[in-house]
């Protein structure tokens, strides 16, 4: 049986206000302990180049939330904000941004728009979450921001040049599409 509309409601804005916290305090882990049950699996699989499958909030908490999301001062400037939401039963998409700093010249964001698939699990967590962005549009939009001098030093070195390589391969049939925890 389905909780109730309300509560997966109010964790669902729980994880939206989380996210602006976040990105306040550049730091991402403790959003594992708040959000998702001991049990949770969370899989990106990052446009075919790696699947980052995380099973068990210790895992998320090293994984997407640590390692991909908690790279320094990189992520400095960006938000992730969650735009819109629906809710059948225990079942929640989110729609959200990779929203990189600054505007263009035209006052639009930078940003990447992607989907969350979410199972509310009760007691204010998730059991499972399923992630999908364009990846091949954030690597450009990386591009986009590299040529308006607004992407950082770190974040191209450490996330951005070791994905196109990963992207580029898997194109190419150099690499083997593989979970990676």
């Amino acid at each position: 049986m389905a909780h109730p509309y309300a509560e997966v409601e109010k964790t669902i804005l729980g994880l939206r206000e989380a996210f602006v916290e976040a990105e306040r305090r550049n730091t991402w882990s403790w959003i594992a302990d708040e959000f998702y049950a001991p049990h949770c699996v969370y899989t990106c699989p990052y446009g075919g180049t790696i699947a980052v499958v995380a099973n068990g909030r210790e895992e998320i908490r090293r994984t997407h939330y640590g390692r991909d999301m908690d790279v320094g001062s990189g992520w400095a400037g960006w938000s992730f904000p969650i735009l819109n939401y629906a809710i059948n039963g225990d079942f929640v998409i989110t729609h959200w941004v990779n929203r990189g700093p600054g505007k263009r010249p035209d006052g639009t964001f930078y940003e990447q728009h992607g989907v969350s698939y979410i199972t509310y699990d009760g007691n204010g967590k998730f059991s499972s979450q399923y992630d999908l962005f364009d990846f091949a549009h954030q690597m450009r939009l990386c591009d986009e921001l590299e040529d308006a001098g607004l992407l950082h030093p770190d974040l191209k070195r450490d996330w951005v040049l070791p994905m196109k390589k990963r992207l580029i391969d898997m194109l190419e049939r150099k690499g083997q599409w593989a979970p990676r925890s």
